[in-house]
């Protein structure tokens, strides 16, 4: 059989000129690419805190393609676009795009000159901000391609795999295929599951659609704990030659889920940890970068995570590759909003236009992937509370079953927030006002009050007007997710026996309540953490501020929300302990200390934000003050041990709610805390102060990268003594210097309210901590970081950047490694 040169291919388009509209100075780019983190944050930005006072723009990127040998069919594909887009190749307008979250392909096959370089141009419009509530960054911050089709080839989504069953001996696995531009030719259909170089199963068919339908003897099924992937082949035939191919990573698994016996992975019941997180990478701004996605998903799973819920809109590619391949089960979510507005500059107004081809363009991009294993229609949505919502519900969960019916559906519902839309006595208004305004309470007003009344919220959610609130939206999906409803899973579960719950929005403090309730009750499948990992945007409505008297969002130049379980660097937040605990996964205890630069300082608190301790007892100047102590631990007692000398002991455990609280002088030393079961020592654990003078020190993840302009070197600095503890209170300003096969492209630190630009070389450090993200410019070599503080000296990391073959090898090994963490 001869294959012929042109089957479907695509190539990536990653390097760009960029331009601010408007300008005649251009810079050169490499996708992804976020315009917006680039911007000097200004205090009176329009976007105000949602948008972490991050000013929105014009923006133009251009680059040249050469077009080599003519191909029937060509397609721009674009991931994501943040802002409204015009697209022109070679001068000439060939589409727009919206939507900063939904992919499209743009057919271009009339406007390329064959043989030639041909020019593409991309002008972006993100100025009118806020369009989300959260820092959604502009331009081509996800990847963009050159599609290459021959004349006959498989469709957009024209392989379709369902594991039908699944069991020890055998599974039973479906491929559907769609072939595009047949007309009146006979052509074949030849589809190929691979494990490794061996064929473990394969099958035929004829026509421009059909089914092949095979049976796989002793599968390795696909789990969260055991990702095995297969290799998906499907070669198209005609007349004797293979005309397309197309080779997908793929995973064998089956979902069902039910009141009774809940969620069921290949008809085992999985119970969700889970993490909701937002799309940006931290110091990295939106842009989705393939090694960023790849270590956050390690980094929650190593954790203990083993879901996690997109907030609030569809995932990158990297990150759905990164779930497949590491293990975690995802939730994917269209939409923050239907057809009410959230932000002032939102698209509400055209949701009902649209939300069908973002649901399309949803389901094709996931469809294959075994770690999706729900959707969400929406998250928070007040018109749920009202009948037109009510039908959308249905329309839309409706629509999904039928272009994928293999997966739930959810919907992530605010029982508070749809209690006061209940109350609401203005008439309903479907289309916003001009301002972007509605008479409808938005996310954002809900979380105000859930803000200042804190759990007050739980007596509001278990009232019969909440339920009725709710309960019409419920019944039409698959999976009902309560968004901070804990109080109402006892009562539903009884009231609703066939309902399945899922907790899509929890506060840190409620984490563990929330486990043992899924523990206990089979309806309720899971718990999704708010926030699993710290983001841009919602600037300070977690962080603990000093003062009496604070709203929800803090004023410039804060830039965090505050939340997360994770810090924007990556370093776990003492908040993750609390959850660790409940899971069973807190081997010993783990030892917070409230900041020791803020004794005795009152503090503005936050509904989600349970405590600001930090996991040191390293504070140099701060002795003789009080020191608040939180110990989380699993066992029934700890005692506090400072410098060997006994502090006091204190009940912990499930009944305690795993904290116990002491407080102590602050003294340089040791503090140890030692857990006890029926007063016996089975655990110890214990934090040291800096000693000496102290130094910089920069260390990474891994030895080398891949030489290929697009892996990322993760270096963490630190100032710390010469056992390497971290220095709370010895911040410096650090400059960096990277030569060599590299570039530095993101440059930060966890600090809630910085007036450091992330792009910058020079960074103030902390509690102690930076972290620098270094990317191959494309060539093989030795990468050389140099980090430069005024009083502390300096360190040097030096990175091989290797050959993509060798750097693929040494991928393989970190990930065997990370799944057996």
């Amino acid at each position: 059989m001869t294959v012929v040169s042109h089957a479907t291919e695509t190539k990536n388009l990653n390097l760009w000129e960029f331009s601010i509209q408007g300008s005649d100075i251009w810079s050169a780019v490499r996708l992804p690419h976020d315009a917006m983190i680039r911007e000097p944050r200004q205090p009176d930005a329009q976007g105000g805190a949602d948008v972490a006072y991050f000013p929105g723009g014009h923006y133009v990127y251009r680059t040249t393609w050469l077009a080599e040998d003519p191909v029937p069919f060509v397609a721009l594909r674009f991931e994501g676009i943040q802002g409204e887009a015009a697209v022109f190749v070679n001068g000439t307008s060939v589409g727009s795009l919206r939507s900063g979250y939904t992919e499209f392909e743009l057919p271009v096959q009339d406007h390329v000159i064959w043989g030639k370089s041909n020019e593409v141009v991309v002008e972006v419009d993100n100025s009118a901000q806020p369009a989300s509530r959260w820092y959604p960054g502009s331009g081509l911050y996800r990847a963009v391609s050159v599609v290459l089709r021959p004349e006959i080839h498989f469709a957009r989504d024209g392989l379709r795999l369902r594991t039908r069953a699944i069991a020890d001996d055998a599974a039973i696995v479906e491929i559907a295929y769609e072939i595009a531009h047949v007309e009146n030719r006979v052509v074949r259909v030849v589809v190929d599951l691979l494990q490794g170089d061996e064929v473990v199963g394969t099958g035929s068919g004829t026509g421009s659609t059909g089914s092949v339908v095979m049976r796989v003897e002793k599968p390795q099924a696909w789990t969260a704990d055991t990702p095995y992937l297969y290799d998906l082949d499907a070669r198209l035939e005609s007349e004797g030659t293979v005309v397309d191919e197309r080779r997908e990573r793929v995973g064998l698994r089956t979902i069902s889920v039910d009141a009774r016996h809940g969620l069921r992975i290949n008809g085992n019941t999985v119970l969700l940890r889970g993490a909701c997180i937002h799309h940006d990478n931290g110091v990295l701004g939106a842009a989705t970068h393939r090694a960023a996605e790849y270590r956050r998903i390690r980094l929650l799973k190593d954790a203990g995570f083993n879901a996690v819920r997109s907030a609030h809109n569809p995932m990158s590619r990297h990150l759905l590759d990164a779930c497949d391949e590491i293990g975690m089960y995802v939730l994917d979510e269209l939409a923050d909003y239907w057809v009410v507005s959230k932000s002032k500059h939102d698209s509400a107004w055209r949701f009902r236009t649209t939300w069908q081809e973002d649901a399309d363009r949803l389901v094709d991009k996931d469809r294959n992937r075994p770690s999706v294993i729900m959707y969400a229609a929406g998250n928070e949505i007040p018109e749920t509370a009202t009948p037109e919502g009510v039908a959308l519900t249905r329309e839309i969960t409706e629509y999904l079953h039928s272009i994928d019916p293999d997966r739930p559906v959810t919907l992530a519902t605010n029982l508070f927030l749809n209690t006061l839309v209940s109350m609401d006595k203005s008439p309903y208004k479907e289309t916003p006002s001009a301002d972007g305004q509605t008479s409808m309470a938005g996310s954002t007003e809900a979380n105000v009050m859930i803000n200042q009344i804190g759990r007050m919220m739980n007596l509001v959610s278990r009232l019969p007007r909440a339920d009725k609130a709710s309960r019409d939206a419920f019944a039409v999906v698959d999976v009902a997710g309560y968004n901070y409803g804990l109080g109402r899973y006892k009562r539903d579960v009884r009231a609703y026996p066939d309902r399945v719950i899922l907790g899509s929005e929890t506060l840190p403090g409620d984490v563990a309540r929330a486990w043992h309730l899924v523990q206990e009750h089979s309806a309720v499948i899971g718990d999704f953490v708010w926030a699993g990992w710290e983001y841009l945007g919602e600037a300070g409505v977690a962080v603990w501020v000093p003062g009496k008297r604070a709203g929800l969002s803090k004023p410039f130049p804060y830039l965090i929300a505050g939340p997360g379980m994770f810090d924007l660097t990556g370093q776990p937040d003492i908040t993750l302990r609390l959850a660790q605990a409940a899971w069973g996964r807190l081997e010993a205890p783990a030892i917070g200390v409230r900041p020791l630069d803020r004794s005795g300082v009152p503090m503005v608190r936050s509904a989600w934000r349970t405590t600001d301790a930090v996991e040191s007892w390293s504070w140099r100047g701060c002795e003789g003050r009080k020191a608040e102590v939180e110990v989380y631990s699993t066992d029934d007692q700890v005692t506090l041990f400072f410098n060997g000398q006994r502090i006091g002991r204190r009940r912990a455990g499930r009944r305690r709610g795993y904290l116990a609280k002491f407080t102590v002088p602050y003294q340089a030393g040791i503090l140890t805390a030692v857990g006890y079961r029926n007063g016996v020592e089975v655990s110890r654990s214990m934090l040291r102060s800096a000693e000496g003078d102290l130094g910089l020190r920069m260390v990474s993840e891994g030895h080398s990268i891949a030489a290929d302009g697009n892996d990322l070197i993760f270096a963490e600095i630190a100032i710390t003594d010469q056992n390497g503890i971290v220095e709370m209170l010895a911040d410096e300003k650090v400059a960096l210097h990277v030569a060599g096969p590299g570039e530095l492209i993101g440059f930060g630190t966890a600090a809630p309210a910085p007036e450091e630009e992330f792009t910058a070389e020079a960074r103030t450090t902390f509690r102690g901590r930076a972290l620098a993200v270094i990317r191959s410019t494309g060539k093989a070599g030795r990468i050389t970081i140099t980090a430069t503080s005024q009083n502390v000296g300096s360190a040097t990391l030096v990175i091989e950047a290797v050959t993509p073959a060798d750097a693929a090898a040494e991928s393989i090994v970190r990930v065997a490694d990370a799944l057996t963490r």
